[in-house]
């Protein structure tokens, strides 16, 4: 359990590769990404499904010019993100969501590549590897891992097993697993036999740090209402 957000960001140096929870602005470690931009380390690479939005998640990171390289699935509801990647002021490495997914659950279970179908005869396969199996076209695509994943969990015991809530549940699991040292912010934390042994998303043996932040600010990325 760490006591405070420098304690469980210590280690994150400038140049670290991060995996970040979330989808949108769903499920991802609000107080642990506000802690990086404290912490003002940068020159970062970041592997998550997106961005964020311009003024909360990760996009506090890209407004402070923390982040040099994003691997992620979509620029999303993010302008300042828009706007640096056409200014190529970020790098920027776009991979089809699938493959993203697969290629951190690869990562997190030792295995260094695989192919799929996705991107093949698109501009993805320029470069890359391309394997013909059963008469049909797969790319090779390289497993992810990071030296830090920062997920976020409904609920946590104090050995570190994580409990995550409907659909923040998302990115969350497989990046607890590819992270060399994983820190989970959570909103909740109880005794051992706090919750079913059966609903565990997340084993302890994958937790190297747990943050207890509590319940943070549940924003809503884009608000469409009937007319």
């Amino acid at each position: 359990m760490c006591d405070s957000i420098d304690t469980a960001l210590a280690g994150i140096e400038d140049g670290a590769t991060i995996l970040a929870g979330g989808f949108g602005i769903v499920g991802i470690p609000e107080r642990l990404i506000e802690g990086l931009r404290d912490k003002g380390v940068r020159e970062l690479t970041v592997i998550s499904n997106n961005c964020g939005v311009d003024d909360w998640g990760l996009g506090l990171l890209l407004r402070n010019r923390q982040i040099r390289k994003m691997v992620a699935s979509y620029v999303g509801e993010n302008k300042e993100f828009e706007r640096q990647l056409l200014a190529r002021d970020i790098e920027v490495e776009l991979v089809p969501q699938g493959t993203l997914a697969e290629r951190i659950r690869a990562g997190g279970a030792g295995i260094p590549a695989f192919y799929t179908p996705a991107g093949v005869g698109t501009p993805l396969e320029e470069g890359r590897e391309v394997r013909v199996f059963d008469g049909r076209p797969y790319l090779l695509e390289r497993g992810l891992t990071a030296d830090f994943a920062l997920v976020k969990a409904w609920r946590a015991d104090r050995l570190g097993n994580l409990v995550y809530r409907r659909t923040a549940r998302n990115f969350n699991p497989v990046m607890a697993t590819a992270g060399r040292v994983t820190v989970a912010e959570v909103e909740e934390v109880v005794d051992v036999g706090g919750f079913d042994p059966d609903q565990v998303h997340t084993p302890s043996v994958y937790v190297h740090r747990v943050l207890a932040a509590g319940e943070v600010e549940k924003r809503i990325e884009r608000r469409t209402v009937r007319a």
